[in-house]
């Protein structure tokens, strides 16, 4: 089985909105559907493959069957599958937040650290996000910010358009703001460090657990400079590549690659519909799907009216 489709697990979280559901026909029970972990094999949210022979298992599961080799060679070295894709709608402005690295995440959290990257699928005018420090703070001087509830004053906002990417390293402070739908590329990892959340309480009726020791030891306390091209990528690390394809379905309506076995395919369709085919495989495509063909599938063909982003290891 070289094509698998995959149905997301959601996120309720209090500040998610609908979009989701209305524009990308997710199906979700609650009201509010913060996030879809669309390729996942994370244990807080794994994702289920929707067709063929393993259709209602577990991504997880497909791997562990099947084997590392689906993977892809650039992937033997991760003990647990290396990344995680979400869609992010924002209906209101996410906490303040930082990410650990490697280290410090296998050290204390027994998990990946998070590295990640975000690609804007669509904004409200005037949106916008927090992305570093707007100039070099002292430990001293972020700690009493956090506590003083003066933190918004020292940190770089950012507005935003459909298209713009961000690349977000650990350490790097960061929070979306509200009217922001969001592709997120990461590192399969849940740890998350809140600093300040806006005072907002849960449907309980308590606020939500802020991370400020931890966050002290991990924070890069100097202004982050975007790096403005990873030519010929989106973005390029040491854990994912992304790219983004666009068909018209008149003048460019197919692309033909091939999947080698140095790492598997996530396509992830952002808007239109059409089709992609491997080893005599045909899967049908549409807006908010999640696809994921296997390593070493050898040529794929992909056709219609869409945009997708690509990842690789």
């Amino acid at each position: 089985m070289a094509i698998l489709k995959l149905i997301p697990s959601g996120k309720d979280y209090l500040w998610g909105g609908t979009k989701l559901k209305s524009e990308f026909g997710k199906e979700f029970s609650k009201e509010k559907l913060a996030e879809t972990w669309e390729l996942s094999c994370h244990f807080d949210g794994p994702s289920i493959v929707e067709n063929g022979a393993y259709a209602g298992k577990t991504f997880r599961e497909f791997i562990l069957m099947e084997g590392k080799n689906v993977i892809g060679e650039k992937g033997q070295r991760f003990e647990q599958f290396p990344l995680l894709i979400k869609f992010i709608d924002a209906q209101e402005n996410l906490s303040i937040q930082v990410h650990p690295n490697n280290a410090y995440a296998l050290e204390y959290e027994g998990q990946y650290g998070k590295t990640e990257m975000w690609y804007i699928v669509d904004c409200e005018e005037g949106a916008g996000l927090y992305y570093g420090f707007s100039k070099e703070i002292s430990k001293e001087e972020f700690q009493n910010r956090i506590e003083n509830q003066t933190l918004l004053e020292v940190l770089n906002w950012v507005e935003v358009k459909k298209g713009d990417v961000f690349f977000i390293e650990p350490g790097t402070i960061h929070a979306i703001g509200k009217g922001i739908l969001i592709a997120e590329i990461q590192q399969n990892s849940n740890v998350t460090y809140r600093v300040y959340d806006y005072g907002r309480r849960d449907a309980n009726g308590k606020e939500r657990e802020l991370h400020v020791e931890k966050a002290l030891q991990v924070t890069n306390l100097k202004p982050v400079l975007q790096k403005k091209s990873f030519a010929p990528y989106l973005v390029s690390c040491e854990y994912f590549k992304v790219d983004k394809v666009a068909l018209d379905g008149r003048l460019k309506k197919r692309i033909i690659g091939e999947v080698d076995a140095s790492s598997f395919v996530s396509l992830l369709i952002l808007d239109g519909s059409g089709e992609v085919q491997a080893k005599g495989e045909v899967v049908k495509i549409k807006k908010g799907d999640s696809i994921f063909i296997t390593a070493d599938s050898g040529e794929y063909k992909l056709e219609g009216c869409l945009e997708a982003l690509f990842t690789t290891l």
